[in-house]
């Protein structure tokens, strides 16, 4: 299984330098279970594009960050994950969405829409917790004293 963390940001707003480096270390801490990877993309609509690509063999198991969607605890979304992992699907999107919000066909789309609580995020912090949690979550389906010292 291979993770890919989507953003939907416009070119007009540019991730800052902090930021995005505290995204790749998290991204790069999660290569060490399973590849992992993050890509920008311009839109919603671009984000579907790159998703309905003839190439694949299966369809992603697509997980959508909304303040609407399910709250999980990080052991709940690390079992969901590594079920996922076990049925054999061979990638997972999770997407941060658009400044307006997903669509209702994106919503319909989704395998799991997912809440970081009832609060708003920019878009930079929301790709940061994400990319924490995948990792957390990684590391408690490897049994790794992270998620404990955190």
């Amino acid at each position: 299984m291979e993770i890919l963390l989507a953003i939907i940001r416009p070119r007009r707003s540019p991730a800052s330098e902090p930021d995005a480096q505290l995204l790749q270390r998290y991204i790069q801490r999660s290569s060490r279970y399973v590849p992992c990877d993050q890509r920008e993309f311009s839109s919603e609509a671009a984000l579907f594009a790159h998703l309905d690509r003839p190439a694949r063999r299966t369809a992603p198991y697509l997980i959508l960050t909304d303040s609407r969607g399910k709250q999980m605890s990080s052991e709940e979304f690390a079992s969901t994950l590594g079920g996922v992992q076990d049925s054999g699907v061979q990638q997972v999107v999770m997407a941060i969405g658009p400044a307006d919000g997903w669509s209702p066909e994106a919503l319909r789309r989704a395998s799991l829409t997912v809440a970081f609580g009832r609060i708003t995020l920019p878009h930079e912090l929301a790709a940061v917790v994400a990319a924490e949690q995948i990792y957390r979550a990684l590391t408690i389906r490897a049994g790794h004293p992270y998620h404990h010292g955190h």
